[in-house]
């Protein structure tokens, strides 16, 4: 038999890559400290999630001052790591405020979010912690989102005379940027 006519080996059948395992998304959460919160604040505060092991709770923009104060003080959440926005564009309300607390004492996180209808105002929390101030002048330049009682709202990173809310899903960066390199520059964008 020549080499031609020898049966060849037959690979075997590739197989298929196993599905890719959906992440899980969040989960209503009624633990210890959302139940306090639930007791001593009652209707402000609203949904209670977790997702991907991190604690989200939402409260009104109404009582938020309060609900971040007994936080810091009794709760123990000592910590404003960070303050951002979200542009939920289509959705009403079209914004929500994210605080993400950390607790020394517990080793523990906690989200908590505001949800603001474009033209609303939320409290400054920089009177519970002083870290807020430049946070809440980051989400003011790039959301426009109000901060009443905030010491010095202004902006942070685009120019003074820039127009606009770059983070806004609605922004167009290429015409703002355009505008504001000809006023003022005086020269032609190179975008």
């Amino acid at each position: 038999m020549s080499e031609e006519q020898k049966p060849q080996p037959q690979e075997p059948a590739a197989k298929a890559p196993p599905a890719k395992a959906k992440p899980p998304g969040p989960e209503p959460l009624d633990n210890e400290l959302v139940r306090r919160l639930r007791a001593r604040f009652a209707h402000a505060v609203g949904d209670a999630l977790e997702d991907r092991g991190q604690a989200i709770v939402f409260v009104s923009r109404e009582r938020l001052l309060d609900v971040c104060d007994y936080l810091k003080r009794e709760e123990k959440f000592n910590l404003l790591t960070d303050l951002t926005a979200v542009d939920r564009y289509s959705s009403d309300p079209r914004f929500e405020v994210v605080y993400n607390l950390y607790s020394f004492a517990h080793n523990q996180r906690l989200r908590l979010k505001v949800r603001l209808a474009d033209a609303e105002t939320v409290p400054s929390v920089t009177p519970v912690w002083g870290a807020a101030n430049w946070l809440e002048r980051e989400a003011y330049d790039m959301f426009g989102i109000r901060f009443d009682g905030h010491p010095n709202l202004k902006r942070i990173l685009m120019p003074d005379e820039w127009r606009g809310h770059p983070l806004r899903k609605d922004y167009d960066i290429i015409q703002q940027d355009t505008a504001w390199v000809r006023e003022n520059l005086g020269i032609k964008s190179g975008q």
